[in-house]
């Protein structure tokens, strides 16, 4: 599965290694995915999410069934 942040849609960004004579070369900056179980409340069971750590602390922010709704609604989560 690519890594990509199933709440907030973040993906790795790509960008460039300068030395110290301004030679440009390819680099990619990988954001930092955890996978987490959380608790569902709504349908007593947990559920697991590959997140960034921004994405977790939204979850604590609003509550997980509010984010995972918000998110499906993006298309970043599938949820059976």
């Amino acid at each position: 599965m690519a890594k990509v942040c199933q709440v907030t849609g973040r993906k790795r960004m790509v960008g460039n290694n300068v030395s110290h004579s301004k030679r440009r070369t390819k680099r990619t900056f990988d954001i930092n995915l955890k996978t987490k179980k959380f608790w569902s409340e709504v349908e007593q069971r947990f559920i697991t999410l590959k997140v960034s750590c921004k994405g977790i602390k939204t979850i604590e922010k609003n509550g997980l069934d509010a984010t995972v709704k918000a998110a499906q609604q993006k298309g970043y989560v599938k949820m059976v």
